[in-house]
């Protein structure tokens, strides 16, 4: 199963005020695990960045201001997801940007009932607890010591180790559950052989009494006084 995990930075919040894409990232999983395969793509919004938007995830209107445009791109990206299901933290935010860019070059865009949102995943997951990606690497162990901005990559290749905790952990999809039902099998043949052993009949065994122990069993009854056993033998 092919899945594109994806992130954006935009200029700011809402694309009906005019704010434009910056930033698109985009990791590709295969059955829950990295590809190797990355989309990294900057844009001209062709607007200027907001000073609030710039602290968020530094990325300047200088800095942009000669990146291509969603225009130039857009092909790129469609290419790049065709066929795969989108993971997104708060997929209503990036899908709303991405479908007001894809407006603009005559396509539908995408449909937001289709993508995985793990924003959701984590709030029914853990109810009244922070949801956002900083707090869920603390939650999972995992390292986001170099996320000082937003970035639309790191946040996609951070978003898909959490994507992945929130399926229940390292070893989903890996094959380790296979090779733990192969390790349990071989624990219950080795129980099973023992059990058989266990039920299994034995030959009885002689322990023939020998002259000498005879004998010294006689004697010690007769140091005895009237020893009830001395009549049965």
């Amino acid at each position: 199963m092919r899945e594109i995990v994806l992130d954006t930075e935009t200029t700011g919040l809402e694309p009906k005020d005019g704010h434009r894409l910056v930033e698109i990232g985009c990791v590709e999983l295969d059955n829950h695990v990295p590809t190797g395969k990355i989309l990294h793509i900057y844009l001209n919004p062709e607007r200027d960045v907001p000073a609030e938007a710039e602290a968020v995830h530094g990325l300047s209107t200088k800095f942009l201001k000669d990146k291509p445009l969603f225009a130039e791109i857009y092909t790129e990206l469609l290419d790049f997801v065709d066929g795969a299901k989108l993971v997104i933290h708060n997929a209503e935010f990036d899908i709303k940007f991405l479908n007001a860019e894809l407006a603009t070059v005559g396509h539908p865009g995408f449909k937001l009932k289709e993508a995985i949102d793990t924003l959701k995943i984590a709030r029914e997951k853990f109810p009244g607890s922070p949801a956002n990606l900083d707090a869920l690497c603390r939650r999972f162990g995992i390292d986001n010591s170099s996320r000082e901005y937003h970035g639309a990559l790191l946040d996609s290749e951070l978003l898909a180790e959490v994507y992945l905790e929130l399926l229940g952990g390292r070893q989903h999809g890996l094959g380790l559950s296979a090779q733990g039902d192969s390790a349990t099998g071989l624990e219950n043949a080795a129980i099973s052989q023992h059990s058989a052993r266990q039920r299994a009949p034995r030959e009885p065994r002689s322990f023939p009494v020998s002259a000498e122990e005879a004998a010294a069993h006689d004697a010690l009854l007769t140091k005895l006084t009237d020893p009830i056993w001395k009549e049965v033998s």
